[in-house]
Parts: C-alpha cells; sequence; structure tokens
C-alpha cells in the first residue's frame, strides 16, 4: 500500500480496532488506552498512513501552509538555500505550503491567523523578531535550540555541532598540526556558540592553544581572507585554519597563497618564516623572492612557506570546488531541512509531542586541503 492509498479503515483493520478508535488515537482525542494508542500509531506509520490534509484543515480550521523563518543573512548563503528546499519539499508531502517569513519577523497574532506551524532556523538570542515567533499561539520547530528566554514549548532538530568542530580539530592534529586557528562566528545562535565553546574546550583538554578568531556569522571571502591573512603574519606558527562560515574557504585559501604558504602539506621550502632579512617583516624589494610568512609586495614571487592545513565547518560548492578542495563538515542541509518540516508536520498531526528533540546527523569529508585524498 501507498500513503495516497491507506484509510483509516484500512489502519483499523491492521490494528483490529474501529475506525472511531483509529481516528482519536492518531489526532490525541478521546479515551484510548495509551497502549492502544501506540499501536493505533505503530500500525499506520507501518503502512505509510497519511492524514486527508483537506479534511483536517475543514476540522481544525486550519491554513494548510506552515511558516519558515530564516537568518537575515541566509539569502546569499548556499547552506540556507538547500534548507528551505528540503523544507518545502517535506512540507508539500503533507499538502502543506511553505510561507517564508520576512527577516524582521512580524507580531505573533498575525503569524498565528497565517499558519498552522513554524520553523525558525538558527535563531538568535538577540533577534528580536524570535520571542514573538515562539509566542505565536501555534506549534514551533527550531533548527537547532534557541538559547534565549522562550515563553511556551517548542520541538528542535539539532546537531552535535560541538562534536563537528573536535572531529575537525582532530583531524588537522592527526594530519600533523601543532597550532590549529578556528575562524569561529560571532552571534548567540546555538552553533556559534557550540563553536567557540568548543575551540576553547578542546585546547583546554589537549594542552594546545587554539588561535581564535571571531568572524561575522556570514562572513564574505573577502573577510575571511583579511582575517586569514593577519593571523599568519601575527602568528606564523599557525599550521591549521578551520573557518567556520559557510562559503567562506576560498578566502583563507588565498590568504595562504598570497602568504606562500603550501596548502594541503605539513611541509615546506623555506622553514618557519616570519623575518626576511631585511628587518622584521619589510616587504622585499620588487623582482626579489619573498620568504615564507612575508606578504610579498609588487613584482614579488612568493615562495613555497611552511604547510598551512585548511577546513571548514559547512561543506558545499566552494569547498568541494576549491583548489584545493577543502575538507569540511557536510552538514546534509536539504535533509536538515526536511527532518525539520517533518517534526513540524506530525506535531500537526498529533504524532509527535509539541516539545520533541531529534538529532540530524553530519559527516565528515576529508579532501586534499588537509593532506587527505578527496
Amino acid at each position: 500500500m501507498t500513503s495516497r492509498t491507506v484509510t483509516l479503515l484500512d489502519v483499523a483493520r491492521a490494528a483490529g480496532v474501529s475506525k472511531s478508535t483509529v481516528s482519536d488515537a492518531l489526532q490525541g482525542s478521546g479515551r484510548v488506552a495509551e497502549a492502544t494508542r501506540d499501536r493505533v500509531r505503530a500500525v499506520a506509520e507501518e503502512l505509510g498512513y497519511r492524514p486527508n490534509s483537506a479534511a483536517r484543515r475543514l476540522r481544525r480550521a486550519s491554513t494548510g501552509a506552515v511558516g519558515l523563518h530564516l537568518p537575515a543573512t541566509a539569502t546569499r548563503l548556499d547552506y540556507y538555500m538547500n534548507l528551505a528546499f528540503g523544507a518545502v519539499e517535506r512540507a508539500q508531502e503533507d499538502g502543506l505550503d511553505m510561507v517564508l517569513l520576512a527577516p524582521s519577523g512580524a507580531a505573533g497574532g498575525r503569524i498565528a491567523s497565517r499558519v498552522d506551524g513554524l520553523l525558525v532556523i538558527d535563531p538568535e538570542a538577540g533577534d528580536r523578531a524570535v520571542p514573538g515567533l515562539l509566542d505565536a499561539g501555534v506549534p514551533v520547530v527550531t533548527g537547532e535550540r534557541y538559547l534565549g528566554p522562550s515563553a511556551g514549548p517548542s520541538a528542535a532538530v539539532v546537531c552535535d555541532n560541538a562534536a563537528s568542530l573536535t572531529a575537525l580539530l582532530d583531524h588537522v592534529t592527526e594530519r600533523g598540526a601543532r597550532r590549529p586557528a578556528v575562524l569561529a562566528p560571532s552571534g548567540s545562535s546555538a552553533w556559534a556558540t557550540a563553536l567557540r565553546a568548543t575551540a576553547r574546550s578542546w585546547g583546554l583538554a589537549h594542552g594546545v592553544e587554539v588561535a581564535l578568531r571571531t568572524v561575522p556569522f556570514a562572513a564574505t571571502p573577502a573577510e575571511a581572507e583579511e582575517t586569514t591573512r593577519a593571523l599568519l603574519t601575527a602568528d606564523p606558527a599557525v599550521d591549521a585554519v578551520i573557518c567556520a562560515p559557510d562559503g567562506s574557504a576560498p578566502g583563507v585559501l588565498r590568504a595562504a597563497t598570497a602568504l606562500g604558504r603550501e596548502v594541503g602539506t605539513m611541509g615546506g621550502g623555506g622553514g618557519t618564516g616570519g623575518s626576511n632579512g631585511t628587518g622584521g617583516g619589510t616587504p622585499p624589494e620588487p623582482g626579489t623572492i619573498a620568504r615564507p610568512g612575508t606578504p610579498p609586495g609588487p613584482g614579488t614571487i612568493a615562495r613555497s612557506g611552511p604547510g598551512l592545513l585548511v577546513a571548514a565547518c559547512v561543506d558545499g560548492p566552494a569547498t568541494r570546488g576549491a583548489e584545493p578542495p577543502v575538507t569540511a563538515v557536510d552538514l546534509r542541509p536539504a535533509a536538515y531541512g526536511r527532518a525539520c518540516a517533518e517534526l513540524l508536520c506530525d506535531i500537526l498531526a498529533d504524532r509527535a509531542a509539541p516539545d520533541t528533540v531529534r538529532r540530524h546527523a553530519w559527516s565528515l569529508e576529508t579532501r586534499a586541503s588537509t593532506g587527505s585524498p578527496g
């Protein structure tokens, strides 16, 4: 049977109960024993039963739509676009339209009259729109936990962001890095907060000083390049850079190239760099060869310096298409969007409690930027 052909009667026959008992069990209404309710829901899931969305809207006077709130920077980040497409696709499977909400948000009452539920992705504790969304009077699922005060319960789909950064730091260390750096995102989202805290705690646990630099949540490649150049110039002992913001890794690679650092290897042709023999970091004369760690001046030929490993906290086209390809954490954004929408659909259909928390898996994709096979 497919989800389009399974009816309440099919579920009732398979579960050995009446049609009205199935209806009450799936809606969470009526006087149905908990064991019977669990059995009916298990049978419905096994058969692939989906509630009739049109009938459900009539019973509940619902709108047939759910809202999606993304961070203000989302429109230029590949990660959030893929997440949104995944969420839309999953919502449509339950007969629900997806309404993209303005980043500034709106009054909770107005939102509640337009949608049956809300998806709030990477909510910032400092985002003034979020409290109103969480208190809009409709079921809410957050993509990552909200770290600010909340009046009502909300469900969540979460990743273990501490574990993902730990995996990256362990990986570059295994590849030979002894002085890693992390370009961590600013802001008060659960993701940003976890990455900054993990960089510090990992360093303490391993007796290694992690060079932590904070960059904008949606740092551009140019911003990542500027931060990396300043970092490597001031601290040439840094031998691995892990950048967090989506799409920013090419900036780290450009900075490494400009400073004569060979990406993907711990070796190098010129020692540890820093001095060019002309007085503490003064750029060499045009036409000369820049030593490692010295920003090349006009006409300078960059010389291969100590190696540098580069990795990213978010995989995407920018990391996969870089030269060399960049090791990164694949957060599977389309699948994450589907997972968030699926949890909201389950809550609306009384298949899940309004405070359910589900976990989303990530994977580490190792590539040439850390000396790993692609």
